[in-house]
C-alpha cells in the first residue's frame, strides 16, 4: 500500500485488500471511499467484501465509482456528500489512486 496524503482530511492509495484494513485502521483513518468500479480487473476484491470487513472495524464506507466516463457530476456530488458527512481522515482508493485524487480535486470548489 502506498498511501499519499493530499491534505489533513484526505489521502489516497491504490487498490486495497482485506488484509490492509487493519493497517489502515491503525493509521487513524475513520472512513473509506472506493472509486473503482467492481469487476474492473479479475484480481480485484469486490467493494462489498471490503465494505463488510471495514464496517466490522468501525469504518464508514462508500462506493463512488469512477469508470470509463471519468469523473461525472453525479460522482462529484456523491463525493461531496461523503466528505460532508463522514468522519475524517478519509482514505480514497482506486486502482492507482489517480481517480481518487481527481474526484477530490473536483470537490474543492463545492466545499469552500
Amino acid at each position: 500500500m502506498d498511501i499519499r496524503k493530499i491534505d489533513d482530511e484526505y489521502s489516497v492509495t491504490g487498490q486495497i485488500s482485506l488484509d490492509d484494513l487493519d493497517e489502515i485502521k491503525a493509521l487513524g483513518f475513520q472512513s473509506i471511499v472506493c472509486h473503482r468500479p467492481d469487476h474492473e480487473s479479475p484480481d480485484q476484491p469486490l467493494f462489498d467484501d471490503i465494505a463488510s470487513r471495514a464496517e466490522e472495524l468501525g469504518f464508514i464506507v462508500a462506493h463512488v465509482p469512477v469508470g470509463p466516463m471519468g469523473v461525472t457530476e453525479d460522482a462529484v456530488s456523491s463525493m461531496v456528500d461523503a466528505l460532508d458527512e463522514f468522519p475524517r481522515p478519509m482514505l480514497g482508493y482506486c486502482r492507482s489512486g489517480a481517480r481518487s485524487t481527481a474526484i477530490y480535486e473536483k470537490t474543492k470548489h463545492m466545499r469552500m
